[in-house]
């Protein structure tokens, strides 16, 4: 019982840190006078992707044998599988529930159509690097990784310059409550929400394994299913805040940003420190991945919008996956 009451608390812990991180992040886009393009793709997504990245890196580095390695490339693998599929269908819920309709989402298309296009060269780029014969080739892959990454990361901020709205009144800064918020502030605020975001991800976590062990399900269910939703929390809290306030390209850009990010600079990582050969259900993963990404890029160039139904069916994809894992057990 006193699992599933910290369960519930570590759920608004997550919630409370989500919304101190989203105002903190919108007055910084603000102060650093750029368009919510950055701020949601870059700035949102790696700051929200930092903490569950910790979690392969360390299971390749702590832990002993290729079990750890097995663990970290599933991880890696685990996480823009989790955003490419659920968090789509989560946004996708979340627009239909605030607006009651299935009208085209608030976007600038070309953010979230050039976030889409590099995940999946990216994201192609580093399956392609597991069936490589030599780690000389795989690291040839680990350089065009990393270098796509910048290359993203120059190309997003150099054509979101200067695109703040500065018309727009926003909410309050929680750090300061009297005025226009200094920068230090805001990066306070927000390294201070990040931490509440983490200590209630951890708990959570912590939470969801003893339910799960007293309610007996197994643990490889455990590794595969459930942990990945939890960690990828964050995200999904992020973006529905978003979409409630009419910010989707905020909303869309944190989940888009941080797969793109989840795909170059961390499987770059992982294809580093490990032998990079992926399991079957990890490969099926990410082409489960791919395809969902697919989808939403091929709607976007052709109406240059995103429709919420459409992103739900992201949430066919991830059943696809659960259905293929249960079966495996």
């Amino acid at each position: 019982m006193i699992d599933i009451i910290f369960l519930v608390v570590s759920l608004g812990i997550i919630l409370l840190g989500a919304e101190v991180f989203t105002n903190g992040i919108e007055w910084l886009g603000r102060k650093l006078n750029l368009g919510e393009g950055a701020v949601g793709s870059i700035f949102a997504a790696v700051g929200t992707a930092l903490p569950e990245t910790l979690i392969p890196i360390l299971a390749i580095l702590t832990s002993s044998g290729a079990s750890g390695h097995d663990i970290g490339i599933g991880a890696i693998l685990g996480a823009p599988f989790m955003l490419g599929t659920l968090a789509f269908f989560v946004t996708g819920i979340a627009v239909l529930i605030f607006r009651r309709t299935n009208r085209p989402m608030y976007i600038h298309p070309e953010v979230i159509e050039r976030d889409l296009k590099f995940f999946l060269i990216v994201y192609l780029l580093a399956i392609v690097a597991s069936f490589l014969p030599t780690h000389s080739l795989k690291m040839l892959i680990v350089i065009v990784l990393v270098g796509a990454y910048c290359a993203y990361v120059y190309r997003t901020i150099k054509s979101s310059h200067g695109e703040a709205n500065l018309e727009e009144e926003l909410p309050v800064c929680y750090f300061s409550r009297r005025g226009e918020p200094r920068l230090i502030v805001i990066f306070v605020q927000i390294i201070a929400a990040l931490a509440i975001i983490i200590a209630g991800a951890e708990l959570f976590i912590n939470s969801v394994q003893a339910v799960s062990t007293a309610a007996g399900v197994p643990v490889f269910i455990l590794a595969i299913i459930i942990t990945p939703i939890a960690t990828e929390l964050p995200e999904k809290f992020n973006s529905v805040l978003w979409v409630r306030r009419g910010k989707d390209t905020l909303a869309m850009g944190n989940i888009t940003g941080a797969m793109v990010f989840q795909s170059s600079v961390i499987p770059a990582i992982g294809i580093s420190l490990t032998s990079w050969v992926l399991e079957p259900l990890a490969l099926v993963s990410a082409l489960l991945a791919l395809a969902s990404a697919s989808l939403q890029y091929f709607i976007i160039v052709k109406t240059k919008t995103l429709y919420p139904a459409i992103l739900m069916i992201g949430g066919v994809f991830y059943a696809v996956f659960l259905f293929l894992s249960l079966r495996a057990i």
